[in-house]
């Protein structure tokens, strides 16, 4: 499923080709594989940062560079199923924060991943929920 974007005034979802093509602000859904994962020290306000991206990485190699979006669940130190290399579908709110595309506090759904050799994952669905 590409993603989706939601126009101001509500006119229906725009379907977007890549992460490329995301607005600076409006609703996405998106599918993305997990590039990266920040945890905080416990000192530090919690929070749970993954940078997604179209692609997976080749295994032990590098990837030319992709369009890519930084999803944040604030109030979490973890998020379980969430790990480099995870495939995501997610939806929420994108804005520009310091210059990069990011969704705070998205809906998410841990999708498997057709690259796997069984071609079976498991499928989760969450939504983190603020205190």
């Amino acid at each position: 499923m590409p993603p989706t974007s939601t126009p101001p005034g509500g006119a229906g979802p725009v379907m977007l080709g890549a992460l490329a093509e995301l607005p600076e602000r409006g609703r996405v859904v998106l599918n993305g594989y997990v590039d990266a994962i920040t945890i905080q020290p416990g000192t530090s306000a919690p929070a749970f940062t993954a940078i997604v991206s179209d692609h997976p990485a080749p295994p032990g190699g590098r990837r030319r560079p992709a369009a890519q979006v930084r999803l944040i669940w604030l109030g979490q130190r973890r998020v379980p199923g969430i790990f480099a290399g995870s495939r995501l579908r997610c939806e929420g709110m994108v804005a520009l924060v310091d210059g990069i595309a990011t969704i705070h506090n998205p809906r998410y759904e841990i999708l498997p991943d057709p690259h796997a050799a069984s071609g079976a994952g498991a499928r989760t669905e969450g939504r983190t929920e603020q205190p």
